[in-house]
């Protein structure tokens, strides 16, 4: 039977492979900043092992993404900045604190006023910490610069919507597109700089992204599923043209449009 290890097990194996003189070299010379990348890594493969319902995948990327916080622990305790009991403590104090009705006196009747609570104790909590570092609050504090582009719109046009800051209707985010897309055209077809080319071009994703968040749909989501869907349909092409002898390279752009569409009716009579 193998060992069975404890959290002070694994905080102990992080502090010997950071170890000056005895630990692992690439572990050593690792800062925040490099390992960051891993960081985020760490957390799209737990969403992957989640999406293909592979728990023993789940079980070890969950493992991976811990210590991806032991990691990042163990270099603050280096440099005394904080340690992992801290933000242990941290955490422990922010669920109680922002959970009323199962620690406390609080009350709530669903998960939807559960939801509102939450977000009005964060408010709070950012409201409070604008005023303690001198600055103006927002209610855009706290959406993280390092979030995937579309996910982050979401988040923006989400808070600026709680503070009355959003279309009433549908319909208008739809004529906002068409602005949008006139804006993008124009300044393509009358040869505008790139960067103006490049703003017109965000301002239409930003809106599109609204029109999703109005929809109640995630547009990381949906991109998501648009580009399997691109992926499996595109692969079934190079099959059918392989099938006869063919590839990509080697045919013209109309027959393989006519063998993407082949693919599709064969997608819908499947469903």
């Amino acid at each position: 039977m193998s060992e069975k290890y404890t959290m002070n097990d694994l905080l102990d194996i992080m502090a010997k492979l950071r170890d000056r003189e005895h630990g692992c070299p690439w572990d050593i010379e690792q800062n925040f900043q490099t390992i960051a990348p891993y960081t985020i890594e760490e957390a799209y493969e737990v969403d992957e092992a989640i999406r293909n319902n592979d728990m023993p995948a789940l079980k070890d990327e969950l493992g991976d993404l811990l210590f991806q916080t032991v990691f990042h622990t163990q270099m603050a305790s280096e440099a005394e900045l904080f340690t992992f009991e801290d933000v242990v403590q941290n955490v422990s104090e922010k669920m109680v604190r922002r959970h009323p009705h199962v620690f406390g006196d609080g009350t709530v009747e669903d998960a939807d006023a559960q939801t509102k609570a939450w977000e009005e104790h964060k408010a709070a909590e950012r409201k409070r910490k604008a005023q303690e570092t001198g600055h103006t609050p927002s209610a855009l504090d706290g959406v993280s610069l390092s979030l995937p582009s579309l996910q982050r719109a979401l988040k923006l046009q989400n808070r600026a919507a709680r503070v009355g800051f959003d279309w009433p209707e549908t319909g208008q985010v739809i004529d906002k597109i068409q602005e949008e897309c006139n804006e993008l055209l124009y300044e393509v077809q009358n040869g505008g700089p790139e960067d103006k080319v490049k703003e017109e071009f965000g301002d239409l994703l930003f809106v599109i992204s609204n029109l999703a968040r109005h929809f109640k749909l995630d547009p990381e989501e949906c991109l998501r599923s648009a580009n399997a869907k691109f992926d499996r349909r595109f692969r079934n092409v190079e099959k059918k043209l392989t099938e006869i002898g063919k590839s990509p390279e080697t045919s013209t752009l109309e027959e393989m449009d006519a063998l993407w569409d082949e693919v599709k009716k064969e997608e819908r009579r499947a469903d």
